[in-house]
């Protein structure tokens, strides 16, 4: 077995020690207080002198100063839900770590551990990424990895390049194993906010009124066609209504409706095409009804990227670290993720990591209120984490 990841094993049960205690206190957004914290104590026990950013953010560097700079990052928050895991360590307020962002946070704090021990082997230096509200709950209209580059997470060193990963349940391969593809790995997302304002009317009297639920059916069904009938077979779009808002008396025509749900897309121009096609959907329906439709994009993160020549390095560092090849993927996922703000600025790297598969017990998947882990896989992510940073810096720095 390859020595760090042999060394790596070791550290399983302080990882899923600290996995559990990030489990079952488990916070949203930019409310992490708890959570910070955590990784900063954990940290200075460590040696480093970690820092604030943006609030809900974490920051640490080690290596040598004047050389280049790798930036590997770990997402902290959970989701605003109530989780019905059944484990010991579950949740037990409205927040649940039911995208494996608890085990992104412990796979760090294990590598930042790795790291310490390889410091002077290190050509340049590594910057630590603890961020905030990845899954964009910030009612103000901006995520985590927006805020900590607004606030220059990519400064002071300068990051050349940067590494993230995703742990996956109910996963197509078995645990441990890593998939990947160069190029375009993930859609871009924008939430979409219909709203509709008619005319309020008794409901035996609908001829006085104006139907906002009626103009909201019928948008609805307008987008159904934008994606059957307007984008190729081939080409990835989803266009999703999460949300239908309207009324609140059985017996009232109600004054207004609201249709809220997320465009995904990995071609840019489907995206441009998209949100236009929209708003002209949304303004025919109005006229053609006589209601106001307004429409309005919010959260727009874009696709992630794999940079190619440093995804094909980050393979062969994990190929060699496991001795196992990390699996292909045929197409991008039409899930997304606000890494996006990052590849957009360096080259950047996200590789995914099974943490169960359906057939060892693991069927449920991310976002699920039952969704469980397979927690063996964190020693694999936190060596990872190490073994990428050590690589790149030794053949770039």
């Amino acid at each position: 077995m390859n020595k760090l990841l042999e060394r790596a094993k070791e550290l399983q049960p302080e990882l899923v020690a600290d996995r559990r205690w990030l489990h079952s206190h488990a916070e949203v957004g930019f409310e992490l207080e708890g959570t910070c914290a955590f990784v900063e104590e954990k940290l200075r026990a460590l040696g480093y002198e970690p820092r604030r950013m943006s609030g809900a953010g974490v920051v640490a560097t080690l290596g040598k100063p004047g050389g280049k700079t790798i930036l590997l990052r770990a997402d902290m928050d959970a989701l605003p839900m109530k989780e019905e895991s059944g484990l010991a360590f579950a949740a037990q307020g409205d927040a649940a770590h039911t995208c494996g962002h608890d085990l992104h946070t412990a796979m760090l704090l294990g590598a930042a551990k790795l790291l310490k021990e390889h410091e002077a082997e290190l050509n340049g230096c590594v910057k630590l990424m603890f961020q905030p509200d990845e899954e964009g709950t910030n009612p103000l209209g901006f995520s985590g990895s927006q805020a900590m580059l607004k606030d220059g997470i990519l400064d002071g060193p300068r990051v050349d390049a940067a590494f993230s990963m995703h742990v996956w349940s109910n996963a197509p391969y078995p645990t441990g194993t890593f998939f990947s593809r160069s190029g375009a790995l993930m859609s871009s997302c924008d939430t979409v906010t219909v709203t509709i304002t008619g005319k309020g009317t008794h409901g035996s009297m609908p001829q006085d009124g104006v139907d906002p639920i009626n103009v909201g059916v019928h948008i609805y069904q307008a987008f159904e066609n934008l994606i059957a009938r307007e984008t190729p077979p081939f080409e990835q779009c989803t266009l999703t209504i999460g949300q239908f808002e309207s009324g609140s008396a059985a017996n009232v025509l109600p004054e207004t409706a609201r249709l809220v749900g997320t465009l995904r897309t990995v071609c840019e121009d489907t995206r441009t095409r998209m949100k236009k096609r929209i708003e002209a959907i949304c303004a025919g329906v109005g006229q053609a009804f006589g209601a106001r439709v307004e429409v309005t994009f919010t959260q727009g993160i874009p696709s992630v990227y794999n940079a190619p020549a440093l995804t094909e390095q980050a393979v062969e560092s994990v190929r060699q670290l496991t001795g196992r090849p990390v699996e292909v993927m045929d197409v991008p996922l039409s899930g997304s993720d606000d890494w996006s703000e990052i590849s957009q600025k360096v080259d950047a790297c996200y590789l995914l990591l099974s943490a169960g598969s359906a057939g060892e017990g693991y069927p449920w998947s991310q976002h699920n209120p039952k969704v469980c882990f397979n927690e063996d896989a964190m020693s694999e992510g936190a060596a990872a984490f190490c073994a990428v940073a050590l690589d790149w810096l030794r053949n770039n720095g």
